[in-house]
């Protein structure tokens, strides 16, 4: 009996879930990341976005540590830098961390950018437009960092950079003189680049938390391209596991690139300190800004070629608009698949375009390529909408199902009802249908 009393006593002590899930503040984080419910098909290309977080950390930490011996002085900061590679303990390799870590960055973002445009992660609108935001972010952070060693190259990048400013109609020269500080790159422009350098991470940290917010509130998208609610797992252990493999294969090509060839992706003329009266043969910038230089110095036109360069980033915020497929995903589109690949292959010759020389036949490349890259991304809604028409059902016509594979069928009825043939379209439907 009192074993019975005690099964029906309301005031025992009722059973709770795990801590995670009852204190308020771990209950954020762990909604967030170990019990976010994830679709069950992602891919290796979902683990780019996590390494886009573990980018962000290494370059934060080692930027702050940097600057505790860095010298924001035109007279002193390639000093600062030859000073940190050769006297600072283990110098050379938090410098080596730093500068490589910006490549692996952007090798994320071009990879993570991709896996959007393929998987239709665009529709979803505001996730992407704080990506578009964070990816210029970290295109002006990376523009400011390269101007800090106060090389020879990064003097020069910097003040053909800062040139494009005076583009803009009215108030360009007005801009540029502010940016500079004076008549030319000089001090005053160095200690401002270096305070920005210094509080964009910060800018970039928020954006990032709001991209994750937003992110997480409707949930990621799947290489299908559907509504996945049904179909969902834990965040932890299918996908930690997954993207700590991805750490891994992350951290040996990174560990390869700080330690057994830190120039791979590094220019040899920054290591000669600013010299404002030589001017490089070949001015470039760092190879993620390539494609966008190659596409500026197609254009012989001075504004034209900023305004088209500019056009091939900021196009990011019109790809959602752009899209007038039924589905998300290109995996149900073939003839976009191609569009697409020709679009990361134009991407890649521009990269290496513009780290040739400025003579022939690298101009008129540079100035095809860019036609085929404006081409891929204006042809992209036209071959959706082609491809959704072809394989339109033609319900009004048969009598049961025709297999959509039959492509012969569809290009038969398509071609008779083009030339006014309504009859004999509906007698080669029916033919098919029989078979």
């Amino acid at each position: 009996m009192v074993g019975n009393n005690t099964a029906y006593n309301t005031n025992a002590p009722k059973s709770v879930g795990p801590w995670r899930s009852t204190n308020k503040l771990v209950k954020i984080m762990n909604d967030s990341f170990y019990d976010l419910p994830c679709p069950v098909n992602l891919n290796a290309w979902w683990s780019f976005g996590s390494m886009l977080g573990l980018c962000l950390v290494i370059q934060l930490l080692s930027g702050l540590l940097l600057s505790a011996h860095y010298t924001a002085h035109e007279d002193m900061a390639f000093d600062s830098v030859v000073h940190i590679m050769r006297n600072v303990e283990k110098g050379w390799m938090l410098r080596n961390i730093h500068a490589n870590g910006s490549s692996m960055f952007f090798i994320c973002i071009y990879a993570h950018i991709a896996r959007g445009l393929y998987y239709g992660s665009y529709l979803d609108k505001t996730v992407w437009y704080f990506g578009v935001h964070l990816f210029l972010l970290t295109m002006a952070e990376a523009f400011l960092g390269y101007t800090l060693p106060w090389g020879q190259m990064s003097y020069w990048g910097a003040t053909v950079i800062t040139n494009m400013l005076s583009v803009s109609p009215v108030v360009g020269e007005s801009m540029l003189r502010y940016v500079w500080g004076g008549w030319t790159v000089c001090n005053a422009t160095l200690k401002r680049f270096y305070t920005l350098h210094f509080l964009l991470p910060f800018v970039m940290v928020a954006v990032v938390f709001l991209h994750l917010f937003f992110l997480h509130e409707k949930g990621s998208n799947n290489p299908l391209g559907i509504e996945s609610g049904t179909m969902c797992v834990p965040f932890h252990p299918f996908y930690t596991i997954k993207d700590l493999f991805g750490y891994v294969c992350f951290s040996f090509f990174f560990m390869y690139l700080v330690c057994v060839d830190p120039e791979l992706l590094g220019n040899h003329l920054n290591y000669w300190p600013a010299n404002p009266m030589k001017t490089p043969i070949h001015v470039q910038p760092e190879w993620y800004f390539m494609f966008a230089y190659a596409i500026l110095r197609s254009i012989p036109h001075k504004a034209g070629g900023v305004y088209v360069m500019f056009l091939s980033i900021v196009v990011l915020y019109l790809i959602p608009t752009l899209h007038t497929g039924k589905y998300g995903s290109l995996c149900f589109y073939p003839l976009n698949q191609v569009v697409f690949w020709v679009l990361v292959g134009s991407f890649i010759s521009l990269t290496w375009i513009g780290a040739r020389p400025v003579r022939e036949p690298y101009i008129i490349l540079g100035q095809c390529l860019s036609v085929i890259y404006f081409s891929s991304l204006l042809l992209n809604p036209l071959s959706l909408w082609v491809w959704d028409k072809l394989l339109e059902y033609p319900k009004f016509c048969v009598s049961r199902p025709v297999d959509l594979k039959w492509f012969k069928f569809l290009a038969y009825f398509k071609l008779l009802k083009l030339v006014n043939r309504e009859n004999s379209a509906r007698e080669w439907a029916n033919k098919c249908s029989k078979m």
